[in-house]
């Protein structure tokens, strides 16, 4: 009959508790470094691909393979959205005095002081007005959305034989700008044009300048963005 020591000497040692699921610990090690060199991979794809766009004359965007680009969104945990991603660097250098570019959920929105377009009161376009909206013609060409014109006043009432409310005088002045866009040929297709009166202010009515913020001509351009 054996002794104690002699039993605990042929004993095998217990397993801890959490011993049996050691393997976990290496196969996701292992797994996060197959997901950093994915990452790593389309990296250098696409900057391999840019310099081939750009010594070609072509657009790297275009070489790139829809579901590779599919696959580094999922990889970065961003999935597949409908946004306007890539159109807010096209109007970063865009510096026209009285123009504001803006991006919200809906769009671009390239918002114009009324003082650069129009006189007080009145829906025709002044010359200083057909400059500013002529110096976006190549943007508004280029761009393959649509484009809203929207007129918004402040909250003064007009009562004049033309414009009965700022109802009239906002989509007067949509129209107007509209007009002058197709001119400069933007396709009229993609145009459209839209009057807010007062109901949309951006500050309040209760100061010269709040109102004077409010009366605007906002462009804003929305392109539907496929999804996979």
């Amino acid at each position: 009959m054996l002794d104690r020591s002699t039993r605990d000497m042929l004993t095998p040692p217990a397993h801890g508790e959490g011993d049996g699921e050691s393997w976990l610990i290496s196969y996701l090690d292992v797994l996060t470094l197959l997901i950093t060199l994915f990452v790593l991979l389309l990296s250098l794809a696409g900057n391999g691909l840019a310099v081939q766009g750009s010594r070609h004359g072509g657009d790297a965007a275009s070489l790139i393979s829809p579901h590779a680009e599919a696959a580094a969104r999922m990889v970065a945990g961003v999935g597949i959205k409908p946004r306007q991603d890539g159109l807010q660097p096209r109007f970063s250098g865009l510096e026209i005095e009285g123009v504001s570019v803006d991006e919200g959920q809906r769009g671009i929105t390239l918002r114009i002081d009324d003082n650069l377009l129009f006189q007080s009161g009145q829906a025709s376009l002044t010359a200083q007005g057909r400059e500013v909206l002529a110096g976006l013609r190549s943007v508004l060409q280029d761009f393959e959305g649509e484009v809203s014109v929207e007129g918004h006043t402040d909250s003064i009432p007009i009562a004049t034989a033309q414009f009965p409310s700022n109802w009239e005088l906002s989509s007067g002045r949509a129209i107007a700008v509209l007009r002058y866009l197709s001119e400069l040929e933007v396709p009229a297709e993609r145009l459209r044009a839209v009057g807010y009166a007062d109901t949309r202010p951006l500050e309040s009515n209760e100061t010269p300048e709040g109102r004077a913020a409010n009366r605007r001509v906002e462009l804003l351009l929305h392109q539907e963005v496929a999804t996979q």
